[in-house]
């Protein structure tokens, strides 16, 4: 057993949370398999400290599994859906403790460009010319309380209005019980005919006040930008080092997720799902 050394490592409490929400080793399926090399905790810990200290996935340090077989088990998971399940069944226990139903009806939605590392390809990127950024876009929905329900990354010169239409079909499909989403001016306009006509969701744009200069907090909105900003703490997403959207999104939803298992643990938590409610990898 590897001695647990780096902040981003999970404490007991952490990995109580997540081991029942990671899909059977296929060994213990009946379709049977060859047993894993590596402990499952170590291979969270290991995707855990990618995303904290941003660090290639080459430069794994030699105490974790190889950085191959981490980077497999971020790709396979990610691809079978069960990183957004774990994210919505944290964010759900969160707002029960809240007092909340597990289910969010009003959201919000914001963007944030960063820079693209050269890993980045031309497709996948663009130049903000408002932002002056040269990278991605990072278009997040939170509840009112800030815990994440999805997360689509873009090229950066794509308007926020042209790629809610992708994010709001994404999210109706995946919430269909939201009906309310607070956004910015960016998303005024036909967006609001077109998602009340197609998607039967009301956005409710929240306006900067007039004749107003420098930071100012404004109602719904800062939610959301708070949540882009403990999103941030995770070196890795300083900047897009991902060759392809689905691993950065794949990885800001790892960074939620950190957060919302450390505030879990802290508040002493416990399971409160069937084990292993997705499919074996």
């Amino acid at each position: 057993m590897r001695q647990r050394r780096y902040p981003s490592d999970t404490t007991n409490a952490e990995w109580a949370l997540l081991e029942p929400l990671l899909p059977k080793p296929a060994c213990e399926t009946s379709r049977g398999g060859r047993p894993e090399k590596h402990p499952r905790r170590e291979i969270v810990d290991a995707i855990r400290y990618v995303v904290d200290t941003g660090c290639k996935w080459r430069a794994l340090p030699a105490d974790f599994p190889p950085w191959r077989t981490v980077w497999g088990f971020m790709a396979r998971w990610a691809a079978a859906g069960i990183i957004g399940q774990i994210r919505d069944h944290l964010a759900g226990r969160i707002r029960r403790d809240m007092g909340k139903g597990p289910r969010a009806v009003a959201t919000v939605i914001d963007s944030q460009s960063v820079k693209a590392a050269e890993t980045v390809s031309r497709a996948t990127r663009g130049y903000d010319a408002g932002k002056k950024i040269n990278g991605r876009k990072r278009h997040l929905v939170v509840d009112t309380r800030g815990l994440p329900l999805m997360v689509m990354v873009t090229p950066a010169d794509l308007h926020d209005a042209a790629a809610a239409k992708e994010v709001l079909f994404r999210l109706r499909l995946m919430h269909p019980e939201i009906t309310i989403v607070w956004a910015d001016s960016a998303y005024a306009g036909k967006l609001i005919d077109w998602a009340k006509q197609h998607l039967n969701l009301t956005i409710k744009p929240v306006s900067r006040p007039k004749d107003t200069s420098g930071f100012i907090v404004l109602p719904r909105r800062w939610v959301v930008e708070r949540s882009l900003a403990w999103m941030m703490h995770a070196r890795r997403h300083a900047r897009d080092y991902e060759r392809l959207v689905q691993h950065s999104e794949t990885l800001i939803t790892w960074a939620a997720i950190t957060l919302m298992t450390r505030r879990l643990a802290r508040k002493g938590a416990t399971p409160s799902w069937p084990r292993n409610p997705v499919p074996a990898s």
